[in-house]
Order: structure tokens, then sequence, then C-alpha cells
């Protein structure tokens, strides 16, 4: 499911850190990684001479630190706009996932701000993690937190999660579904008889296949926020969540404003969440 890893290595935050923990995990350990460094048009010859200059430096730093099989491993350093590039580069390689940096900017200002993860996740068909810059520390992923509705998006996070999971000794999912007719605090919330709800009795159908340990949640109140309180209680190292393309095939080269907006589910994990988020959708 995933055999080809883009990392966009902007020189900063906690990428690297991410892609070193995911190679903890069986199934990463067979992909291809590209390591993508973006050089900025600049005015005058010398000013891009000194970027491209730059720009190969952190590329090297990012190999390095990575120490990956070099047969795995490929270095890539392009000019353009950022956010342009990365899709660009997504989709010659076709990749099954994309890492990038976040600085959890919201809303209108992530469109002031020219946040590219945001403008990224918009436009690009392929699954996103996406790490803040800021994370307090990145640590090896054995419990992760699948948020489940009746979507296909949903259901392509569970696959993700099982798959990333399933050879890992001691890992956990926890199953949250958080439109649901089990009304639960936080601190309450169910962990006994899914199946009186229709969207976490099958998951649990799914992940008990592969003997992984699991727990169903069903809190009341508003999806993201419980979402990511429970991400804090629970001290989750990953949070999935599928995000549905609601545009038109007409509108697939524009962002979504709503979401840009900060009016979608989300964009408010995307923001709020205080561990690494993977965002996965259907390929289109």
């Amino acid at each position: 499911m995933i055999e080809k890893i883009l990392l966009a290595d902007s020189g900063m935050g906690n990428t690297e850190k991410m892609l070193k923990v995911l190679m903890e995990i069986p199934l990463i350990q067979r992909a291809q990684v590209t390591v993508l460094h973006v050089v900025p048009p600049q005015i005058g010859a010398e000013a891009m001479t000194k970027k491209w200059e730059e720009g190969g430096k952190t590329l090297a730093s990012a190999i390095h630190t990575l120490n990956l099989d070099a047969a795995k491993v490929t270095a890539m350093l392009r000019e353009g706009d950022p956010k342009d590039v990365v899709c660009k580069v997504a989709d010659e390689i076709d990749s099954d996932l994309i890492i990038m940096g976040s600085r959890g900017l919201k809303g209108l200002k992530a469109i002031l701000d020219n946040s590219v993860s945001q403008y990224v996740f918009q436009l690009a068909s392929q699954p996103m993690l996406l790490v803040k810059d800021d994370l307090y520390s990145i640590r090896s992923i054995r419990r992760v937190l699948v948020a489940m509705d009746p979507s296909d998006s949903a259901q392509a996070g569970l696959k993700y999660a099982i798959a990333l999971l399933r050879d890992v000794k001691d890992s956990e999912i926890i199953l949250v579904h958080t439109i649901s007719n089990l009304k639960n605090k936080v601190d309450d919330a169910i962990t006994a008889n899914p199946a009186s709800d229709p969207v976490l009795a099958p998951a649990v159908a799914e992940v008990k296949k592969y003997g992984i340990k699991y727990r169903c949640l069903a809190p009341e109140g508003k999806p993201g926020a419980r979402i990511c309180d429970l991400a804090d209680d629970l001290n989750v190292n990953l949070l999935v969540l599928g995000s549905p393309d609601r545009r038109p095939s007409i509108a697939k080269g524009m962002p979504d404003l709503d979401r840009l907006l900060g009016e979608s589910l989300s964009d408010y994990v995307r923001v709020y969440a205080n561990c690494p988020v993977l965002l996965t959708r259907l390929a289109g």
C-alpha cells in the first residue's frame, strides 16, 4: 500500500524525525523514498546560485540524517513555487504518501502566510502526513487513533492504520465515532458493545482480522474538538482522519475555500492536534 514516499524537506521542523520513526515499521521499510527540497525563484543570477547551493546543502544534510539504504532513497532539488512543485513531483513519482511539515496556521492566516502544506493538501490526490514544526517530540508509532464515519475516505484511513500496525508488536488502534448514538463524555467514553454502533461494528470486525488490540470510543460534542481531546488524553502517536474531496471534477485544480478558511473537520484537526496527523482520501 505504501511503496513510494515523498518527503518534502524544507530544512526545518520534524519531517526527518517523522520518517525515521516510520522506518521502524516493517511496512515502511520496503518503501522507496524521494527527499525533495524546493528552491523558490530569486531575482538575479547571484541570488539564485546562492539559494541552489543552500538547497543542495539542506538536501545533503537530510539524506545524511535519515541514513537510509542508498538503493531506496532519491534526492531531488527543484526550482519553483513549493506548492506547485510538491504536487507535481508527487504525481511524477506516483507517490503513495506525502510527508510535510506544518506551522499549524488556520483559516485566512494560512492563505495570507502562504501555507504550503495547506495548499498541497487541497490539491494533491495522495494521503498526507502532516507534522507540526513545533511538536515537542515524535515517538514510535504504537497507538493510533482513527476517526471513523461512513465515508469511503474514513475506510481508507482505517486500512492505512491497519497496514501500519499489523506487524508492530504491542500496537493499538483506537476507533472513534464522534457522530454517534452513543452519547458519552470524553472521560466516560465507552469501551464495550460496539455492535450497537453501525460505524464502529464493521471497523472492529476488520481490525480483529489482524489481531490488533483495539478500543472503541464514541464521545459527544463537536467532532474536531473531541478528536483532539482524545488524542491528548490517550497519548496517541498518530491521528488518522479521512478527508472526503467535496470538489466537483471541474474544480480539482482549485483549493476548497471552505477548508482553507477553516470550515472543515480536517482543517480543525490539522491545526489543533498535538500529534502527527495522517489525512487520507481516495485517489481521484
